[in-house]
């Protein structure tokens, strides 16, 4: 059987992405944010999406991924990542100009929702669907396997985890996750977005989390994203596939790869429903000023 580097030219032009973080991942995203955003924003979210409830933004964290499976919604499907051409692990990093086509990627689509959800000519409906995508797509950056290139962001690296068959994208999206916290339910994900606002707030991530909002600039939503993603796009070199993707490829993931895995998922959770947050409140501040360039 060929190796999966001899085969890694041949993969970059399959299609498919499966749901990063899953809904898990997703929802505990979304709920983070509703913990942190400021009253103002709060407001104009649960306005927008006419939802006042407890779970305003996690009702609809993972709304984008059915969309684009729904007719017409298609279109949507490259916006979740962006395919970073890089080489890991030798070299992980991402090039704007040479990953995001001109059909878009990840990078383009949150600078372009995030001004789309204030346009008040587009209808109701199609406000509500920006401030959703905005949603999701600030989770979907910060999970390492969207912002890569190589085999279709793992998605052809088949992997064993706890016995079960499947893939290397789909154990950073859903398997790790889960073993970590339980499967999906809203309580989990409460639960676990509770706990991680108190480690941001008190415990492990308090002082490490005020680096993560550095460069964050509504006026500079391309730029603010591409922060996000290069940081997340370089744990594919260090943590994803630190020994290559044939060191991986039909191999059984539990055990130390996990156990090096998890913290990493914990904190790149933590830090996309902190900058969720962040960013929510930066575009709603922006908008009040008629800040929007992009």
């Amino acid at each position: 059987m060929a190796s999966v580097k001899s085969l890694l030219p041949f993969l970059i032009v399959l299609p498919g992405y499966v749901n990063a973080w899953g809904s898990l991942g997703h929802t505990t995203v979304a709920y983070l944010a509703q913990n942190l955003v400021c009253d103002k924003t709060a407001k104009f979210a649960q306005q927008l999406l006419n939802d006042s409830s407890p779970a305003y933004l996690a009702n609809v964290a993972t709304w984008a991924d059915s969309y684009r499976n729904e007719p017409g919604g298609g279109f949507s499907s490259v916006y979740h990542y962006i395919d970073a051409l890089d080489n890991p692990p030798e070299s992980c990093n991402i090039d704007y100009e040479r990953d995001c086509p001109e059909e878009g990627c990840i990078v383009s689509a949150i600078a372009n929702y995030s001004s789309r959800a204030f346009e008040k000519n587009i209808g109701i409906i199609e406000q509500q669907k920006a401030l959703k995508w905005v949603i999701h797509f600030v989770g979907d950056i910060h999970q390492p396997l969207h912002v890569e290139n190589i085999a279709v962001g793992g998605n052809l690296i088949n992997v064993t985890f706890y016995g079960a068959k499947t893939n290397l994208h789909s154990i950073w999206d859903t398997a790790i996750p889960q073993k970590a916290v339980g499967n999906f339910s809203q309580t989990n994900a409460l639960s676990w977005a509770n706990n991680l606002t108190a480690e941001i707030k008190h415990g492990q991530y308090m002082k490490e989390s005020r680096t993560w909002l550095k460069r964050i600039d509504a006026k500079e939503a391309v730029e603010s994203s591409l922060v996000w993603a290069r940081d997340a796009n370089k744990y594919v070199c260090s943590t994803v596939l630190p020994n290559g993707p044939d060191a991986v490829f039909d191999q059984e993931l539990s055990g130390a790869y996990y156990e090096a895995a998890i913290p990493v998922v914990k904190k790149q959770i933590a830090k996309a429903g902190y900058r969720l947050a962040a960013w929510l409140d930066a575009i709603v501040e922006a908008a009040e000023k008629h800040e929007h360039p992009y």
